[in-house]
């Protein structure tokens, strides 16, 4: 057994990177912060070794993010293993291993449907079948969805196929995704301290719902990067890893886009991106982008409305920096990148901490009508600077706490929005999710509350108007730009 370790460090100059060429690509995102893009942390690894990292703050470097779809290049990593190990063939077909589940009767399309097909998101339905995670077997009701096309000649994201894959791991290993991939993938590179996501089956939900840390990603990039190495040891046959990275289908018609990343073909559960390179992609902004021809991987953690601009940051400001060689040192220039990655941090509010209103509204309980989001009661306290909202949700009650000067962290066993909407999925046995609060008076009877979900790149807003006699809370969270307006009284 390899043992566990971080990955070594290293600086800029070093590995052929300017520090002034970071420092730019920090200024350039932060520049469009507001608009589009808000990054949480950031890791460029070189020849092995980490040349910068940063974590904006409430997010810290302990902390795992939610990796949405970049959750797919870890269950093609472990389909690569049993494929190695005999445990099944990219040519077994999908009926072959759920006899039980299969509509009444198999089209031809569905029962030609194999392994190589969920892999290269070519199942050939017209589209994907997103009820299925709403359902309580989402086995049978993938399908039952109808194969339109013949599998293999159309592209289709489809995450359920990415879910059919973990199904059929399960059935053919007898564990779990995540259980599997612990002896052979996590234990090997040192991931700890992960989660994934299950199905009311049981099933890891794999298209998505994985949880790692920033050097996490950076692992598996760089596994991928040395051809399924890890030091001396072979974790993945070379075979797979030239297969999952390379172009397996063309995720556009006509004439490809040089300059959508989207454009650019997609291999098994990773996507083809410019400049001769791969990456794993996750929605709102999570990237492992692999860079074979400088030897580097890039990782990004953020929540972002425009993953092409984001990405864009990468092309402009990183790639076009790296040299062959090392470049002299430029103690100045580190100095500058040491204090700006101490000092990231999202903005807090802190225009206006108190209001004539505060005194009234502290320790009252308001009510709601029956709701979407279920919430009955809500409470607000006041202590210092410190606002203590007590929430009565379903039939639990939940304490956040927001600061008015910083981020006020903690923990809750309360779901978060990017946990809550568009599944089914089951989350006990979850530790509970890491939190931070800022608050701030918008004006003398407007007061917004900001709650993020430290581990995923979601946040909450509670905006509450104490203008009798419309008082009302209006509720947004990040997740889907998900809006709803709810209307209480004083209890």
């Amino acid at each position: 057994m390899i043992d566990n370790y971080s990955l070594p460090r290293s600086t800029p100059e070093a590995e052929g990177l300017s520090s002034e060429a970071v420092i730019q690509f920090i200024d350039a995102a932060e520049s469009v912060r507001d608009s589009s893009i808000e990054l949480h942390s950031f890791m460029i690894v070189r020849h092995g070794k980490v040349l910068a990292e940063g974590w904006w703050s409430p997010y810290r470097h302990d902390l795992k993010h939610t990796m949405y779809s970049v959750s797919k290049s870890f269950t093609s990593t472990a389909i690569g293993l049993a494929v190695a190990e005999g445990r099944l063939k990219l040519t077994d077909k999908v009926v072959s291993f759920f006899p039980e589940s299969l509509p009444d009767t198999v089209s031809p399309y569905l029962a030609k449907l194999d392994v190589d097909d969920l892999l290269k998101m070519s199942v050939g339905q017209a589209r994907e079948p997103q009820e299925m995670r709403f359902s309580d077997d989402w086995i049978k009701t993938f399908l039952a969805a109808p194969v339109q096309y013949e599998p293999g000649t159309v592209f289709l994201y489809n995450s359920a196929g990415s879910f059919m894959l973990s199904a059929i791991l399960q059935k053919a290993t007898g564990e779990k995704l995540i259980d599997y991939l612990k002896s052979r993938l996590f234990e090997p590179l040192g991931i700890k301290d992960v989660d994934w996501e299950v199905n009311p089956q049981g099933i890891n939900v794999g298209g998505w719902g994985l949880r790692v840390k920033t050097e996490d990603m950076a692992k598996l990039g760089l596994l991928y990067l040395q051809k399924g190495k890890w030091r001396d040891h072979r974790i993945l046959t070379e075979e797979w890893v030239n297969a999952a990275t390379s172009e397996q289908i063309k995720t556009v018609t006509g004439e490809e886009d040089p300059a959508n990343d989207w454009a650019q073909g997609y291999g098994y559960q990773f996507w083809q991106t410019r400049n001769n390179a791969f990456r794993g992609d996750g929605a709102f902004g999570q990237f492992i982008i692999v860079l074979p021809e400088k030897d580097a991987v890039i990782v990004l953690t953020a929540n972002a409305q425009d993953m092409q601009k984001e990405i864009n940051l990468v092309w402009k400001h990183i790639f076009p920096a790296f040299r062959e060689s090392a470049l002299a040192e430029d103690g100045d220039a580190l100095d500058r990148l040491k204090s700006r990655l101490s000092a990231l941090r999202l903005p807090v509010h802190t225009t206006r901490t108190s209001s004539p209103v505060r005194e009234i509204i502290s320790g009252k309980t308001m009510a709601f009508n029956k709701n979407p989001l279920k919430i009955s009661e809500l409470t607000l306290r006041f202590e210092g600077d410190v606002c203590r909202m007590t929430l009565r949700q379903d039939t639990a009650t939940y304490e956040f706490r927001f600061n008015s000067t910083s981020w006020e962290e903690g923990e809750t066993l309360r779901h978060g929005p990017s946990l809550t909407a568009g599944s089914k999925a089951g989350l006990t046995g979850l530790p509970p999710f890491k939190v931070a609060g800022n608050y701030v008076w918008k004006d003398e009877k407007t007061l917004e509350l900001v709650l993020r979900y430290i581990e995923s790149p979601n946040d909450e807003r509670f905006v509450f108007s104490f203008e009798k006699p419309a008082v009302s809370v209006e509720y947004s969270a990040s997740y889907d730009f998900y809006q709803q307006k709810l209307r209480w009284t004083e209890k």
